[in-house]
């Protein structure tokens, strides 16, 4: 990147967060730092940002191991609470993902009016130590001859489990709304007709890849907030594609970056995994999330400094297009627009009765509770409960 007039290493970082020497804001905090002393005086005086998001994230799940049974078994199918959990592991390890909803719950109920429980209440349910009903068939073998396996579970009675999602916290995502003429039912939320609401799903200037967008620090082995406990970054998330347009500040202007994270779900806690039922789509997870980026150098303190003025996001229109796989922008609002709780839809592609149109804007992300990680987050780098993880590789950039 070039001759930088400041340079630090993580190690040198770690150093002072073990001395109580460290200077950690969260990124709203840096937004103003930034626009009063500039990147350079920022990364002299600053020296990690913390980041938070909290919203439904329907890639995730859970890996658990429940036990050998006497006589042991070797589970081909698995259900906690009547909610199937994909058991081709090994013996007594299976998968429930936030998605899948019970088999008292079929999709064909899966309509407006219902409350659907699914996988993501699982989740919840064990970290807040409730009783889940566990049920295990399998065909036997001689070294593992039970057929059926049937008991009550905690979460501190079974041996292992760990929070493992493949998809987490969405570098920018679209803004949904409905030109058709019917209420529509979406991951994104109810969707009214002839654009009666815009929904969103970002932090945005809080949001955790929003303040690294080239993933200068963010790869394999960053430690970072997850759950209520700490975590790991394992990979690059699943549809991962920082090949998209983005704003001179290297911001995406669309969806992009992704996470896939991992953490013992026995630190984790009911406030920060929440399940969720979407009306009329079925049932997810929200996950609080936060990541501490280092300021290196003034080109990160520059990163951290973006606000809710710079973040564009595309309107997209869920009516039509989207169930089609077509996701083709029709205008592009900011994100202190969305916040401001109206936006006035303009652009050449919006369809031109709706033209000049003003529509209240609906968050699926809270930024209540994503301010609430940031400042955990810094908290526990303050009182040196958390040092930062330096990654063995980064995340795929642009």
């Amino acid at each position: 990147m070039g001759d930088t007039k400041v340079k630090k290493t993580y190690a040198e970082i770690n150093a002072k967060i073990k001395a109580g020497e460290v200077v950690v804001v969260t990124a709203e905090e840096m937004v103003e730092i930034v626009q009063k002393h500039g990147p350079v005086e920022a990364a002299r005086k600053v020296d990690v940002v913390t980041t938070g998001t909290f919203a439904p994230m329907c890639s995730s799940g859970a890996f658990i191991n429940f036990g050998h049974t006497r006589p042991g078994i070797k589970a081909s199918r698995v259900w906690l609470n009547n909610v199937p959990a994909y058991a081709g592991l090994a013996a007594v390890d299976c998968y429930i993902g936030a998605t899948e909803c019970g088999e008292d719950d079929p999709l064909n109920r899966v309509f407006p009016g219902e409350f659907n429980y699914g996988g993501g209440h699982v989740i919840q349910d064990l970290v807040a130590g409730k009783s889940v009903h566990l049920k295990a068939t399998a065909y036997g073998t001689q070294c593992y001859p039970s057929n059926q396996a049937e008991k009550m579970v905690t979460l501190q009675d079974i041996p292992w489990a760990v929070l493992c999602n493949p998809r987490n916290g969405y570098q920018n995502y679209n803004c949904a709304v409905n030109f058709g003429k019917k209420m529509i039912y979406t991951y994104m939320g109810a969707l009214k007709p002839n654009a009666g609401n815009a929904n969103y799903c970002s932090a945005g200037q809080l949001s955790p890849l929003m303040n690294d967008p080239l993933y200068r620090t963010i790869g394999l082995g960053t430690r970072i907030f997850l759950g209520g406990g700490i975590g790991y970054v394992v990979w690059q998330g699943s549809q991962h594609n920082p090949s998209v347009e983005r704003t001179e500040g290297g911001v995406p202007m669309r969806p992009a970056g992704t996470l896939m994270v991992l953490g013992d779900l026995k630190q984790m806690t009911p406030r920060w995994l929440v399940g969720v039922s979407i009306q009329g789509y079925g049932t997810s997870l929200s996950v609080g999330l936060g990541v501490p980026v280092p300021i290196l150098d003034e080109q990160m303190a520059a990163y951290t400094g973006v606000s809710d003025q710079e973040i564009v996001t595309q309107i997209i229109d869920y009516g039509e297009d989207y169930p089609k796989g077509k996701a083709r922008s029709l205008g592009q609002v900011t994100y202190a627009e969305l916040r401001s709780g109206e936006i006035t839809l303009a652009g050449s592609g919006i369809p031109e009765k709706f033209r000049g149109q003003k529509i209240h804007t609906v968050p699926l992300s809270s930024m209540v509770r994503a301010r609430e990680i940031a400042e955990t987050l810094k908290q526990w780098i303050r009182h040196k409960r958390f040092v930062l993880g330096e990654p063995q590789t980064t995340l795929p950039s642009v």
